[in-house]
């Protein structure tokens, strides 16, 4: 276990690195903190970090930088989330209230994050596994030709036209909508099968075969939208950190590139509370050189989604965690009143 003093001497040497992009030496952490104690003291303290493993010697100069154990003693034990101003939560909310739509929030939510934390940003969609029906909608287009339009808690709207094998009339049409309602109405997706699947049966021999076919469409709109979608901004972020990257930003461009990469780091993040993945913790070897900074959102108590930003190891984690936080909320909020 570090003594407290060793912790703070981490924390400034974290803190320094990440404001000055240079090495830290004992000189200038006891100029710029006060941390009580003498430089030879503070240079012994920085020695047992090295010893330790929690900062390295980038070259021969005196200064030290923090490694991915540093990093992460610092998220775990030193870091707090720092909370956003009031211009900037206003801001927040004002940019994403003006959304129409859900793709309109995932975008908006994409650039927001991105120019918050001038990292790279990725939000995954709302998924539907995890989504309850708010209302499906029945239209007739003609006598033999049905709209049918689903929509979700998430604000998520699937439309699928339907080719009946006979003419559908006003009054079952109004029929099968109450009927199909008051079944699937706020229930999840993965519940929707077994709940209409005797609802054929309680209609006229005649109109069976048109509610099968609705309901056969239903239940394809659930399965085949269960794709994970995410959207990505600020990739060009990463060019302005290109010393960060010991050889080249290029691994990492290829791996943004490749959605499941990114999928699977978000699934790692926890429903409730952060997930912070720091260099050689995540796992694809393109994205060792960066952290991860994720967070689940939603319009209720369960996240139904995730979001987060890549960036550099050398990250303004306090900073860069409460943006995180914040956007999540609002975006939650969103959701809960669309």
């Amino acid at each position: 276990m570090l003594s407290e003093r060793r912790l703070e001497v981490l924390r400034a040497i974290v803190q320094d690195y990440v404001g000055t992009e240079e090495p830290v030496g004992s000189k200038a952490l006891t100029e710029r903190h006060k941390l009580g104690v003498s430089p030879a003291t503070v240079r012994n303290d920085m020695a047992a970090l090295e010893d330790e493993g929690f900062i390295a010697q980038p070259h021969t100069s005196a200064g030290r930088i923090p490694t991915d154990k540093g990093y992460r003693l610092f998220v775990d034990r030193l870091a707090g989330v720092k909370p956003l101003s009031s211009p900037e939560r206003r801001a927040i909310q004002n940019f994403l209230d003006g959304a129409v739509d859900l793709d309109d929030v995932v975008g908006r939510t994409v650039r927001l994050l991105a120019q918050l934390t001038r990292q790279v940003a990725v939000v995954q969609y709302p998924s539907l596994t995890r989504s309850t029906v708010r209302h499906v909608e029945l239209l007739a287009l003609a006598p033999a030709r049905l709209m049918l339009v689903l929509i979700t808690d998430t604000g998520r709207v699937e439309q699928r036209l339907i080719d009946c094998q006979a003419p559908f009339g006003e009054t079952s049409l109004a029929d099968l909508r109450a009927r199909l309602n008051s079944r699937v109405v706020g229930r999840r997706f993965t519940d929707v099968p077994q709940l209409v699947q005797d609802l054929p049966d309680s209609f006229e021999q005649d109109d069976r075969g048109t509610v099968s076919t609705v309901l056969s469409v239903l239940l394809e709109t659930l399965v085949e939208e269960t794709e994970e979608r995410l959207m990505i901004g600020g990739t060009a972020n990463l060019t302005r950190f290109g010393h960060d990257f010991p050889l080249t930003i290029r691994p990492v461009l290829e791996a943004l590139e490749e959605h499941v990469v990114l999928l699977k780091l978000l699934g790692e993040a926890k429903d409730s509370g952060m997930t912070v993945r720091i260099g050689h913790e995540n796992a694809h070897e393109g994205l060792a050189s960066t952290s991860v900074v994720a967070v689940g959102y939603g319009s209720g108590d369960e996240a139904v989604a995730k979001m987060g930003v890549v960036g550099p190891t050398r990250m303004d984690y306090p900073g860069t965690m409460g943006a995180v936080r914040a956007v999540a909320r609002y975006v939650g909020q969103i959701l809960a009143e669309s």
